[in-house]
């Protein structure tokens, strides 16, 4: 919120953003900072919405850079690309859906999380087919949001301690085949048929390696989420599917018919291992 004389005043323990009153509820601040400093960048039209943010993600650790626009945040990137971007779907000009397109191709490790308006079911579901990690609608708790970030930063190989964890009780071996592809667990990285590298988020990389640590056993939906988003998500959420989806696009010979990660009825996903004989 502003002060009298126009200058930006933070209330005691910032907590809660509500774009109707572009004010914070009082909450309670986590005085916990990473050892690392990762850069986020904050996209949002909105000035006193990006200095908050800006203040309360420094006061955690983090170092952060505001765009106002979609135009802005490309020439911040073009100079140092952040470790993950908050976008703001609903934008003037180039919306945050557009912008989100761009840094899934051009960054396909940067992790994106999505602020949309409450009710717009319909742009996180876009947002999340295009590869964003996560999303929150405003209004939205600042400790959450923080929570998310520190969730997709972790996942991320820019800092991705409970990956390295997790990886270290898998199997000897470091590679596993995906039809034709080869998931590399020390490097995080897919390869494709001929070798070239298949670009795939943290978020995929995660439910790979999922798959990965459990062939041939049926995990649902509840178990998915569980052990490889490490986040709540909402009842009616149908995110789990849309990642498999574009999954499928980037291993199966044919994803209409999919040979390698297939759907158990009633149950969720099962990864078959040489479900796909390579070609």
């Amino acid at each position: 919120m502003l002060a009298s004389g126009g200058s930006l005043q933070l209330p005691a323990g910032f907590g809660r953003y509500d774009p109707r009153s572009h004010a914070f509820a009082a909450g309670i601040r986590d005085v916990s900072a990473p050892e690392n400093l990762p850069v986020v960048m904050v996209v949002d039209d909105e000035p006193e919405l990006r200095a908050l943010l800006a203040e309360y993600f420094g006061r955690h650790g983090f170092v952060v850079r505001e765009a106002e626009d979609a135009a802005a945040a490309r020439r911040l990137v073009a100079e140092r690309a952040p470790e993950l971007a908050i976008l703001d779907v609903n934008m003037p000009g180039e919306n945050g859906l557009s912008l989100a397109r761009f840094l899934r191709e051009a960054h396909p490790r940067m992790g994106l999380v999505m602020l949309t308006t409450a009710g717009e079911s319909v742009d996180r579901i876009v947002g999340l087919e295009l590869g964003a990690d996560d999303y929150l609608p405003k209004p939205f708790e600042m400790r959450e949001l923080l929570a998310r970030v520190r969730s997709v930063l972790r996942r991320s190989s820019v800092a991705a301690p409970a990956a390295e964890a997790r990886e270290a009780d898998a199997p000897a071996t470091r590679q596993v085949r995906f039809g034709a592809c080869v998931l590399d667990l020390d490097q995080r990285r897919l390869f494709g048929r001929e070798g070239a590298e298949v670009e795939i988020s943290a978020a995929e990389f995660d439910l790979l390696a999922l798959f990965a640590r459990h062939p041939n056993r049926p995990l649902n939906r509840d178990q998915i989420m569980e052990q490889a988003h490490n986040r709540g998500w909402d009842v009616f959420d149908r995110s789990i599917d849309l990642r498999i989806m574009r999954l499928r696009r980037k291993i199966e010979r044919n994803p209409d018919k999919p040979e390698v990660i297939k759907t158990v009825r009633n149950v969720g996903y099962v990864f078959v291992p040489g479900g796909e004989a390579a070609s």
